[in-house]
């Protein structure tokens, strides 16, 4: 099968899956990251080079205080516990986004997995956190403005992003039933193909995710010719 080089996952239904299952919407996000941990490995048995995670938008912070507070909890455990495992394999992590926006213990953690997995060879594996497309876009005018060069070139604007060096994506899978990107790698995904399932993301599948890179293999991607 031809499997797509990057792919993007935007992570959506956690508290509605909770609430279906007659469980608290906090809950829902556990099983939500959790699911990302089982997620990271099916890619990566799948041959994909590179995996983007939507976790956190940053339209995410107007959330209830209660909410964002469990998330920030839920973070700093996951990356203390299954993401630090992960990286004793061969995966690499990055993380994109506002990270000046967390806590000092949360960027020290975010810093370590990156230091610590920065030299294997494995697929890499990016959470975009506290991210959106506008604000990266944003952030990049910003830096090359400051430049003072008069031509900027698509290369100096791509190497001013916060995704500098990530591939496009090849293909976006957005959980929950929503149809937009809302706000994910706006840039980047000019030529992504797109695919939405009404799954809610903690109940999403390795069977379903085969099947998607199955459809994916089935498609002409012209990229405009």
């Amino acid at each position: 099968m031809n499997a797509p080089q990057a792919v993007g996952i935007i992570i959506d239904g956690n508290r509605r899956w909770a609430k279906q299952n007659m469980l608290p919407s906090l809950e829902g996000h556990r099983r939500g990251l959790q699911k990302v941990k089982d997620a990271i490995e099916w890619a990566s048995e799948a041959g994909i080079k590179e995996v983007t995670f939507y976790t956190f938008s940053t339209e995410n912070w107007n959330r209830s205080a209660e909410e964002v507070a469990y998330l920030l909890l839920l973070f700093k455990n996951t990356f203390e516990n299954e993401f630090a495992e992960l990286s004793k394999k061969d995966f690499r992590f990055r993380f994109i986004g506002q990270k000046e926006k967390f806590s000092s213990q949360l960027r020290v953690l975010m810093e370590k997995l990156e230091t610590e997995s920065a030299d294997k060879s494995g697929m890499l594996v990016q959470i975009a956190i506290s991210y959106g497309g506008r604000a990266e876009i944003m952030d990049a005018v910003n830096r090359v403005a400051k430049e003072g060069r008069e031509t900027i070139t698509e290369e100096d604007f791509r190497n001013a992003m916060w995704s500098s060096g990530m591939k496009d994506p090849d293909l976006i899978i957005r959980t929950g039933g929503d149809k937009r990107l809302s706000n994910f790698l706006l840039f980047q995904a000019a030529y992504s193909e797109l695919f939405f399932t009404d799954t809610m993301w903690p109940a999403f599948t390795k069977e379903e995710f085969h099947s998607i890179l199955t459809e994916f293999a089935g498609r002409e991607r012209r990229h405009g010719k």
